[in-house]
């Protein structure tokens, strides 16, 4: 299966997830939803957030040029906050996995989407 296909089919296909990305973890782009990116300033910073979350809590995750507010933040997870939607990053070997939910989508719906991925992808060495 493409990365591409992860994003379209496994994240947003599921309709609990608006749009999504999967980085590296030295911030390229794997695959993504259409008209959404994640910079490799914000790819780099977001993996950083992993071992030290105090700056992301500090000044907020930015994602796609937005700012979330984070909520939850540790090795493995990191949730934003935004008005009605928010963001759900995991990492995971090698990749970071980056689904936005919007206010139809309930934020644990999203998270459990993410998440699961993310599981499959670091049994699978990913």
């Amino acid at each position: 299966m493409s990365w591409q296909s992860y994003v379209d089919t496994n994240l947003v296909g599921t309709g609990l997830v608006s749009v999504a990305a999967i980085v590296g973890h030295d911030g390229s782009v794997w695959a993504s939803s259409n008209g959404f990116k994640v910079s490799a300033d914000e790819a780099k910073k977001l993996l950083a957030g992993f071992a030290d979350p105090g700056p992301l809590r500090a000044s907020g995750l930015f994602i796609n040029g937005e700012k979330y507010l984070v909520l939850k933040a540790d090795d493995r997870s990191i949730y934003g906050k935004k008005g009605t939607g928010g963001v759900v990053t995991v990492k995971t070997a090698q990749s970071i996995l980056v689904g936005l939910y919007n206010e139809k989508i309930q934020p644990g719906q999203c998270a459990n989407v993410v998440e699961k991925l993310a599981d499959y992808l670091i049994e699978t060495g990913y």
